[in-house]
């Protein structure tokens, strides 16, 4: 067989000698040195292949389909003869079949299968530097199923790779360096316009480089939706003879292999492609490669269980293999569309998957595989424990697992399916109602964009896609028959809603709308919007699929409307009602509502009967307090009371209760609320209620030692009961007419003598005469000369010249006297 030469031929003796002596090989070969398409057909020959199959993995479909079909023609053969594929959708191997093709995903499965690879000679890794999920995942099982066959040989090859922290993963195996095609691409950077749209710096990027340079155009863009408005604005500004190719998975194979396709003779081609043409492919005629700098990348929320598509700034290394486009057949140009000082910025490398991305799947395979701890299995970077923590409670509530993390019977139906675990237990489910096969169609189109259009109702692109005859959705329902039939033997479908199925694979985004039209908030809290045009917009609950965006500008892509019928099917046992009481300022009452709850979804809040009476006399008694103490409807005995306490407090010590407003306030919980049990309504409370409250507080033998210390009436020489005044200012006080104190030769006093009264002396006209601490010494000194003025005042009233020796009296003199 002769082949052109490449590069790489250089390094194939090499790799040859180091895979006949041992298991493990890393090859590092810059883009376009041809390893993709060279070193497996080198390795056809090995004696330790002994006929068994050369596996080779590639990142994505487009790139394992044109490898394939780049070494058929090297070899001069159809696609599936020697060299075949299998890529989700899509297969093309037979019996003659010796290199394989295959996607990483489909390779996880395969190992899952087979854990021995008992038909395989040799696993090839290609373009392993893009670090995905499923190629460490390969890896790290592939290493792991070598320890039962020693026989079977690795390669790991890469263009931009730290060669030796791979090899020490592969038991220090050794790393052979390539060199790459040296053609020249100059290189220039544009200063980018803050203010202007990408599109439109893009656009006029490539217009420039079109009338500046030779050949065709590759143009790397962020997403979909970027390549569309560049192909609007490009479409009536290029020359006639140029072609516009737009390149992304969501194109059907034909589409794609169309892009890659060089140009017809005398015509340039533009492709605008997403980061799926930066690696394993060579489109003849480009000589220019315009890169906007930026990728479109998924990135995993563990507080939310959520995967967002994220613009992001490529790395240094990806913008090097993207640079790398416009050399592999001939000299080239890159045009970066930034400044060179913001190269130094970069990061080097793109973050590895396993560190930024969804787990569920990956602890899945690895359960199925009988592991539960990551850390057994060499993987170049372990998983995060956050993400990890949240997969496994995922596969937990889906029953995936057990407690100690070990597959289960539930467990291994998922596995079953290629799908995430969420897809996969919507399948089964679906099963149970003999609909698996409509869940399986759902299945698909979350999974492969486009299919139906690009609606964001996926119930309304169920029915497109099911009427849609291209060869794509020809593929799609024939791999949504196969899950269903892996699922079901039954072949019918009955038909049940879309978002019945979706609401099983996505409890968590379930929604509900709150606020403006459009606005929803999904059961794990966070809000997301849909344009307010969008059908879906006034539904009341959905589920939601795909969102975009940050937590503060989420957007709703992808969604179906839920009934509420089998949204409280369906959830019945995670919807909760809870009783909350609360105190409602505005009718000074205690107020109870029912609420009942999806996670953070309300599904109902109504008033109820208020049917806990403690809760609510707590409720109520905070109030009272907040309001003020003395607000309460106090009786004058009541006051009394506490005056004397705070009194006994003030003057013998804190073994007596503090019944100050404050320290009622602080403590109302304590003594008011258990007074207040059955009622509802501050202007219920009575003074009854308060004495049983002060019952609390002052219990009868309280009560009787402050009556024997602080009597709560002086008893005048009289006989008439003074009520002894204890909040007065001047400490306890009692306001007496003169006269009934006649006779009276020691001054009156409380706390058994400790404590003297102090007497607000009235005239027979209850008019403030004199107040003392010392009725002795007021009767030997200033009585005289208030006696002569209240004689004047009052003369039918006796005024002794000594009280002291004089009869008490409440009378004035009987007449005639």
């Amino acid at each position: 067989m002769s082949l052109p030469p490449l590069p790489i031929d250089d390094a194939l003796p090499a790799l040859r000698e180091a895979l006949a002596a041992g298991p493990y090989a890393v090859l590092v070969a810059p883009p376009g040195a041809g390893k993709t398409t060279r070193v497996p057909l080198a390795l056809l020959d090995a004696p330790w292949r002994q006929d068994r199959r050369i596996i080779m993995l590639e990142p994505r479909r487009l790139a394992a389909r044109a490898a394939a079909s780049q070494m058929a023609r090297l070899l001069g053969e159809e696609v599936g003869q020697t060299v075949g594929y299998r890529v989700r959708m899509d297969s093309k191997v037979t019996s003659k079949t010796r290199i394989e093709i295959v996607t990483e995903g489909v390779f996880t499965r395969m190992l899952l299968d087979d854990p021995e690879l008992s038909e395989i000679a040799a696993v090839l890794f290609d373009e392993f530097h893009e670090r995905s999920l499923d190629g460490d995942l390969g890896l790290a099982l592939t290493l792991d199923a070598s320890a039962l066959r020693p026989d079977l040989r690795v390669l790991v090859m890469s263009a931009t790779l730290d060669g030796a922290r791979v090899a020490r993963l592969l038991s220090d195996a050794p790393v052979i360096e390539s060199l790459g095609r040296a053609f020249p691409v100059e290189t220039f950077y544009r200063e980018p316009d803050p203010l202007q749209r990408l599109e439109d710096q893009v656009t006029t990027a490539v217009l420039a480089a079109l009338r500046e340079h030779e050949g065709s155009a590759l143009v790397f863009l962020p997403g979909q939706g970027e390549i569309t408005r560049v192909a609007e604005r490009l479409a009536t500004r290029v020359a006639a003879n140029i072609d516009i190719a737009p390149l992304y998975g969501q194109l059907t194979p034909a589409e794609q292999d169309r892009a890659i396709r060089p140009a017809e003779p005398g015509r340039r081609k533009v492709v605008l492609a997403t980061s799926i043409a930066e690696t394993s492919l060579t489109i003849d005629g480009v000589r220019i490669v315009v890169d906007s700098g930026f990728r479109r990348v998924p990135v995993y929320e563990p507080g939310t269980g959520l995967t967002t598509l994220a613009t992001s700034r490529i790395s240094r290394a990806g913008a090097d293999q993207r640079r790398g486009r416009a050399g592999r057949t001939s000299p080239g140009v890159a045009i970066r569309l930034w400044n060179e000082g913001q190269n130094s910025a970069l990061e080097p490398f793109d973050t590895p998957e396993i560190l930024a991305a969804d787990l569920a799947g990956f602890a899945l395979d690895l359960a199925n595989w009988g592991v539960a701890d990551p850390g057994t299995l060499p993987f170049l970077d372990p998983p995060p424990a956050p993400a990890w923590a949240e997969a496994t409670n995922l596969l937990r509530a889906l029953d995936a697992l057990d407690a100690q993390g070990r597959i289960t019977p539930e467990g291994k139906a998922l596995a079953r399916l290629s799908l995430h675990p969420r897809l996969a237990h919507m399948v089964v489910a679906a099963a149970a109602e003999d609909d698996a096969l409509t869940a399986a169609e759902l299945a698909v189109l979350v999974t492969e964009r486009g299919l139906g259009g690009d609606g964001t109702d996926l119930a309304h692109r169920l029915d497109r896609f099911r009427t849609d005859r291209s060869k794509r959705a020809d593929d799609a329902r024939a791999l949504a028959r196969r899950w269903a039939a892996q699922a079901s033997s039954k072949k019918t479908a009955s038909n049940l809603a879309a978002s019945r199925h979706l609401a099983r694979a996505y409890p968590d985004r379930v929604a509900q709308a709150a606020g403006p039209r459009g606005r929803f908030r999904l059961a794990n809290g966070r809000q997301a919007s849909l344009e307010e045009t969008d059908a879906l917009a006034t539904q009341p609950y959905l589920v939601v699929t795909d969102i975009t965006g940050t937590a503060a500008t989420a957007r709703i892509r992808g969604a179906a409307a839920l009934d509420r019928t089998d949204l409280e099917a369906l959830f019945a046992h995670r919807i909760t009602e809870t009783t909350t009481l609360s105190f409602d300022a505005a009718s000074s009452s205690v107020r109870a509502r029912r609420l009942r709850q999806l996670d953070a979804i309300r599904l109902a809040d109504d008033p109820v009967p208020v049917d806990d009476p403690e809760a609510a006399a707590l409720l109520l008694a905070e109030a009272a307090a907040r309001r003020g103490i003395e607000a309460l409807p106090w009786s004058r005995e009541q006051k009394a009371w506490r005056a004397r306490a705070n009194y006994l407090r003030a003057t013998l010590g804190d073994a007596w209760p503090d019944l100050s407003a404050d320290a009622l306030a602080a403590d109302a919980a304590d003594w008011l609320a258990p007074a207040l049990f059955g009622l509802t309504k501050l202007s219920d409370i009575s003074a009854d209620h308060l004495r049983a409250a002060l019952d609390l507080l002052l219990p009868y033998p309280r009560r009787q030692e402050i009556e024997a210390l602080l009597p709560s009436h002086f008893v005048a020489p009289t006989g008439n009961a003074v009520p002894i005044d204890y909040g007065a200012e001047g400490g306890p006080a009692i306001e007496i007419r003169v006269q009934e104190l006649f006779g009276l030769t020691r001054h009156p006093s409380i706390a058994n003598g400790r404590i003297p009264l102090l007497l607000v002396l009235l005239s027979p006209a209850h008019r403030p005469i004199q107040t003392t601490r010392d009725l002795p010494g007021f009767w030997a000194g200033s009585w005289a000369d208030v006696a002569k003025d209240l004689k004047g005042r009052y003369p039918r009233h006796p005024w002794p010249d000594d009280p002291a020796k004089a009869a008490p009296t409440a009378r004035a003199k009987p007449r005639g006297t």
